[in-house]
Formats: structure tokens, sequence, C-alpha cells
């Protein structure tokens, strides 16, 4: 399945505004699932990441400022709804990072890294970006010690997200709206 078809399908403005309001919905409610998920990875900051499915997807199927709208938006609301301004600030710094690197892979070489790979790499930069944010935070490079760890965790979680954007584009690209 050749992804960037489902990117070159034209919306009409509706169509676009309605898609990523479920999008930006659709992220909110998996961020607040895995809230509710009892994992402990004993690592702090380590999480499993769902949103990023929600921003993976978005990547594929729209512009790199529509896309970039999804993820801002989401993680406004999301934190405005169930967090801090500090869980902001990391949410923010890890997502924009993430979806920067993501957006890049895509446009530069989405036929030779396959969405799990992106994903991965998402993963591995989500927790770089939290992670720098943290050192800005408390004034002290020395949490990088941690990065190891984080990576290890983006590598795992990027891995599920992944396949779970594998699967959703392959039956997005089979449903009749897309043809």
């Amino acid at each position: 399945m050749d992804y960037l078809v489902l990117k070159e399908y034209k919306f009409t403005k509706t169509q676009k505004i309605i898609f990523i309001a479920l999008l930006v919905s659709q992220a909110m409610v998996l961020s607040f699932i895995e809230r509710m998920i009892p994992l402990n990875f004993s690592i702090p900051g380590a999480k499993l990441g769902l949103a990023n499915i929600v921003t993976l997807t978005a990547i594929y199927l729209f512009s790199f400022r529509e896309s970039l709208f999804i993820v801002i938006l989401r993680t406004i609301m999301t934190s405005f709804i169930i967090g801090s301004f500090s869980s902001f600030l990391y949410s923010f710094s890890g997502a924009l990072l993430s979806f920067l690197v993501m957006y890049m892979l895509t446009s530069v070489s989405s036929e030779k890294i396959s969405a799990i790979g992106i994903s991965i790499a998402g993963g591995v930069f989500h927790n770089l970006g939290q992670l720098l944010m943290a050192a800005f935070i408390i004034r002290n490079i020395k949490i990088v010690y941690y990065l190891p760890f984080l990576m290890l965790t983006g590598v795992v979680t990027g891995f599920i997200v992944g396949i779970s954007v594998k699967h959703l584009l392959g039956y997005l690209g089979k449903l009749k709206y897309f043809n």
C-alpha cells in the first residue's frame, strides 16, 4: 500500500475541517486512555505515546501545516483538560520534535522507511524533546543520563505505534471514501 496515495486525496474544505476535528478528538481520547493504563516503565517521562498514532496518520494524510495544526491543537487541548502547564511544556516539546522528524522522514524517504521505522524515530525524538525541555527547566544537563533508557522505550513504543499506523493506513486506503 502506497501511503502517498492517501495524501493525494483532495478533501473539500468541509471534509478537511471535519476530519481534522475527528483526528484531534481521537488523539485526545487516546491520551485519556493512556493515562488510565497502569503501566510503570520505572523511567520518568516514559509512556506509550498512543496519540502519536494520530500524528503519524495525519502526516500521511495532510500537508505540513495541517498536520502541525493537529499536533498543536491536541497538545493544548489535552493539557488544558487533564494536565498542567508543566505537562504541556513536556508534551509540546516532545510532540513538536517528534512531528518534525517524522514529517521530514516521510517527505525525504517514505519509500525507503516504513511507517514503523518513522514511528520509531518519532518515539525516540519525542523522548529527546521532553528530556531537553526537562534539562532546560531544571537547568541541569546531567538529566541526559536518562537518554539511553528513554531511547529504548521510544523504540519499543514507536514500534507498537508504527504497527498500528501501518494497519490503520492500510484500512483507510481500502475505504471507498479515499478511492
